[in-house]
């Protein structure tokens, strides 16, 4: 009998290693796919900005270009004959839901942003080609204005422990990050635009509980956008000197977060540029 029970026991802890190893080996395989489509994209960003970019005169001997984020400030804006940079044509002729693109020097977030006004998170867990995927893509809150722009854009993003999609955000709880990396490149489709974060913080989305930070969209009043303000500043990590004004255009970078119910750790950030 004991032997029996020994034997059940080793057959079981089998099957669950089996399963373990199985899912496991299926979430890394889906994260190099996830990473390969995404360093297609970029690299088609990157080829049609080259393209369009060729100096029309030799760089004189010992000249250098301007780097990052030098380059990103007052870069010149080619566009197409549609109005649209560049760089964002042959990717928004894949999809037509691609709205803008974010970057952030220092970490791994350099991802296309899609939106999809009549279909609330839909890409929450679909890829950029709308094929199912726990890491979901970056996307833009569907009531926001992205090129007028609304007064706050919501831009939502997985925390994956894989380090993608909007993981390193989580490093902005340490002030040395902000310190280091302060800015966000967010274009839209037809301008480049900087933004400096002002405030880190968490909340909790659960209902009737926390700052609902997303339903802030465009502000009714100066009141309303101070009193906004204040609230992120006030839940901040740290002071960062910077207090946006009435006028101001913001965004909300938003990720889960595991030491709150139902957590949330936001980026907010006002533009500069």
């Amino acid at each position: 009998m004991k032997k029996t029970i020994y034997t059940l026991i080793v057959i079981l802890l089998s099957l669950v290693l089996l399963v373990s190893a199985f899912m496991l080996g299926n979430y890394f395989l889906e994260s190099k796919k996830q990473a390969e489509r995404q360093n297609a994209l970029t690299q088609l960003k990157e080829e049609a900005k080259s393209q369009s970019t060729q100096p029309t005169q030799p760089e004189k001997p010992g000249e250098t270009k301007p780097t990052e984020p030098e380059a990103t400030f007052g870069a010149e804006e080619i566009r197409d004959e549609n109005g649209m940079l560049v760089e964002y044509g042959k990717i928004y002729e894949q999809n037509n839901d691609l709205v803008g693109w974010i970057r952030i020097d220092g970490t791994k977030i350099d991802y296309p942003v899609m939106q999809t006004p009549d279909n609330p998170n839909y890409y929450l867990k679909r890829n950029f080609d709308g094929q199912s995927s726990d890491w979901g893509t970056i996307y833009a809150r569907e009531e926001c204005d992205i090129n007028e722009p609304s007064d706050n854009i919501t831009i939502y993003g997985h925390n994956m422990m894989d380090g993608s999609m909007f993981q390193n955000l989580n490093a902005y709880e340490d002030k040395a990050t902000w310190e280091n990396n302060p800015l966000i490149f967010f274009d839209t489709l037809y301008e480049y635009h900087v933004y400096k974060i002002f405030a880190v913080f968490k909340t909790t989305a659960s209902v009737n509980q926390g700052f609902k930070y997303h339903n802030m969209i465009d502000a009714e009043s100066k009141e309303d956008f101070d009193k906004f303000i204040k609230t992120c500043k006030d839940l901040s990590f740290y002071d960062t000197g910077i207090t946006p004004e009435y006028g101001d255009k913001i965004i909300c970078l938003s990720t889960c977060e595991y030491t709150l119910e139902n957590g949330r750790l936001v980026v907010a950030a006002v533009r500069i540029s």
